[in-house]
C-alpha cells in the first residue's frame, strides 16, 4: 500500500539512469529511400527497435535522430548480430500492402553466411523442425516437437577452412538459418551461440547435444564467463532461473517472428511474434550480476572525477549516484570482431520491389580468417 494518497496537482518524476551496451561504430548506409519506404544496410550488434538495454543505440532511434526519419513502420527484423537489407515503411498503406505480399509467400529473401569446414558443393534442403529453448536467452534447436521449416542452402566459395554459403529460407523461425546450419555440422564461423563447446563435441550437428536445455543454457553461460564475452550476449544468472518457464511448448499455435527474417506467412501469429522477438533480441541482465564488471579501487575512481591538475575533487565520490552500480564499475570493451557476426540479408525480392546490399568483405572468396 501506497503510505501517501496522491492528491490532484502532484508532481511525480521517476528517474531511469541507463547505461547501453556497447555497439559497432559502423554507420547505417541508406540503400534507398523514397515516398513509400526507407531500405538501410543494418550494421551487426545493433538492435532494430528500443528493447531490453537498448534505446539510442537501435537502428529506428538512430534513423531518426542523425537522419530526421521519424514514425517508420517495420517490416520486417534482423537479429541484432545479423547485418544487411532492412526496410521500413513510410505508411500505414505501404506497410499493409508488403504485409500482404508476406502473407502470401511472395516475398523472397537470401542470406549469405560464412561457416566452418567445406561444405557441400550440391544444394542443400534443411527442414528440421525448431524449438525454442529459452526466449530470454535466446536460443534454439532442433527438435520434433518443434515448429516446421525449410531452408535452401548453396555454397559460394571455399578458401580451404571455412565456407561462404548462400541461404534462402523458405519459412521464417526464430534463428532458422543458423539453428539448421548448426544441424547440417557447419555453424557460422563467429556465431556467439551455435558455434560453442556448450553443445558438445559435436557442436549440436545432428542433434546430437547430449544435455538437458537447462544443462545446455549453463553451459553456455559458464562458457561466455569463462571468454568474457557476457556482455556481447546480454546473459546473466536469471536467464537460467526462469529458462524453464519460456520453452516453446511446440504444439500450440503460437509462434515467433524470426529474429533473422520478417515475419512469414499466415501460420505465423504476428502479434505474440512481436513480443517474443523483443525477448530474443536481447536478454536483460541486471547490473549487478554483470560478471564482466570489475570494481574500481577507491583511489582510481577519485582520480577519474579529479580536476585538470591530476587532483582529485573533493566531491568526486559524493557526485556519483549510490545507487548505480555501473558508475563504480570498469566495463570490458569488447574489440570491433565481437560485434560482428557472418550473416548477412543480402537481398529482398517483392512483387514490385528489389533490394539488395553488397557484399560483406568476409565473405569475399579470398578473405582469410
Amino acid at each position: 500500500d501506497c503510505p501517501y494518497p496522491f492528491q490532484n496537482n502532484d508532481f511525480l518524476r521517476h528517474t531511469v539512469h541507463r547505461h547501453e551496451p556497447p555497439v559497432t561504430a559502423q554507420a547505417i548506409r541508406i540503400l534507398t529511400e523514397d515516398d513509400e519506404v526507407v531500405v538501410v544496410d543494418k550494421p551487426s550488434s545493433l538492435p532494430v527497435h528500443p528493447c531490453g538495454r537498448f534505446r539510442h543505440n537501435t537502428v529506428i532511434f538512430i534513423l531518426g535522430k542523425e537522419h530526421g526519419l521519424r514514425e517508420l513502420h517495420t517490416l520486417h527484423r534482423l537479429d541484432r548480430m545479423t547485418s544487411g537489407v532492412l526496410m521500413f515503411a513510410k505508411t500505414v498503406a505501404v506497410s499493409k500492402r508488403i504485409d500482404e505480399q508476406v502473407r502470401q509467400r511472395q516475398l523472397e529473401k537470401e542470406y549469405v553466411c560464412r561457416v566452418v569446414g567445406e561444405f557441400p558443393e550440391h544444394e542443400v534442403v534443411c527442414e528440421e523442425p525448431i524449438l525454442v529453448v529459452s526466449y530470454k536467452v535466446g536460443v534454439c534447436r532442433v527438435d520434433a516437437k518443434g515448429k516446421p521449416c525449410q531452408t535452401l542452402f548453396q555454397r559460394l566459395s571455399y578458401n580451404g577452412n571455412s565456407s561462404v554459403v548462400r541461404c534462402l529460407p523458405r519459412t521464417g523461425r526464430t534463428h532458422q538459418i543458423r539453428v539448421h546450419l548448426q544441424f547440417l555440422g557447419h555453424p557460422i564461423l563467429n556465431d556467439p551461440i551455435y558455434n560453442m563447446e556448450a553443445w558438445g563435441p559435436d557442436r549440436g550437428k545432428g542433434g546430437r547435444i547430449g544435455k538437458t536445455d537447462e544443462e545446455l543454457l549453463k553451459a553456455l553461460v559458464e562458457e561466455h564467463r569463462s571468454k568474457q564475452s557476457l556482455e556481447v550476449l546480454g546473459i546473466g544468472e536469471e536467464d537460467l532461473n526462469s529458462a524453464g518457464e519460456s520453452k516453446d511448448c511446440g504444439n500450440s499455435d503460437d509462434c515467433t517472428k524470426s529474429a533473422e527474417t520478417e515475419p512469414v506467412n499466415g501460420n505465423s501469429c504476428p502479434a505474440e511474434d512481436e513480443k517474443d522477438l523483443e525477448r530474443n533480441d536481447i536478454a536483460s541482465c541486471p547490473l549487478n550480476s554483470d560478471p564482466n564488471l570489475e570494481p574500481l579501487d577507491k583511489d582510481k575512481e577519485l582520480s577519474l572525477c579529479g580536476n585538470h591538475d591530476g587532483q582529485a575533487g573533493e566531491k568526486g565520490w559524493e557526485e556519483k549516484d549510490p545507487l548505480c552500480v555501473e558508475c563504480r564499475m570498469s566495463r570490458r570493451d569488447p574489440s570491433p570482431k565481437e560485434l560482428v557476426m557472418f550473416l548477412h540479408a543480402l537481398r529482398y525480392k517483392g512483387a514490385d520491389f528489389e533490394y539488395c546490399s553488397s557484399m560483406p568483405e568476409w565473405a569475399m572468396e579470398d578473405w582469410q580468417e
